[in-house]
C-alpha cells in the first residue's frame, strides 16, 4: 500500500489540490475528524467533517472557484498560504485574497484559520 507524504507542506498541498479538483472526500481526508476552521482572529466557523462538508460543498458549486497559490511559508507544523481565489459573486465572477494558516499534526490538518479580503469583480481586477 502506498502511503501519502505526511509533511505539513505535503498535506496542505494535497488539500489545495483537492479543493481545486472539487473533490470533497479527498479534501476532507486531509483534515482531522475533529478539525476546526476559524476566521481571523478566532471566530469558529466549523468543527469536524460534518460541519465542514456543507461549507465546502457550497463553494464547490461555484463555477469560477479556483485557488491560486501566490506564496507559502512553512514553520515546523504550521503552513501559511497566501492565495487568490476565484469566486462567483451575485454581481458576477471575481476574486478575493486569502491568507490561510494551517496547523498540521500527525499528517492531518487540525486547524485552519483564514482571512479573506479585497473582494473584487473580474472587470475591476484587470
Amino acid at each position: 500500500m502506498h502511503t501519502l507524504p505526511t509533511s505539513p507542506e505535503a498535506v496542505v498541498q494535497r488539500q489545495l489540490d483537492a479543493y481545486n479538483a472539487r473533490d470533497l472526500d479527498a479534501l476532507l481526508a486531509t483534515y482531522a475528524p475533529d478539525a476546526r476552521q476559524y476566521a481571523l482572529p478566532a471566530t469558529l466557523l466549523a468543527t469536524g467533517h460534518a460541519e465542514m462538508r456543507p461549507r465546502f460543498a457550497t463553494r464547490f458549486d461555484e463555477p469560477d472557484l479556483h485557488a491560486h497559490l501566490l506564496q507559502r511559508a512553512v514553520m515546523g507544523n504550521i503552513v501559511i498560504d497566501h492565495e487568490v481565489v476565484g469566486h462567483t459573486f451575485p454581481e458576477g465572477p471575481g476574486k478575493v485574497d486569502l491568507v490561510a494558516i494551517y496547523e498540521v499534526v500527525d499528517g492531518l490538518i487540525h486547524s485552519q484559520t483564514e482571512q479573506v479580503s479585497n473582494q473584487r469583480l473580474d472587470a475591476q481586477a484587470a
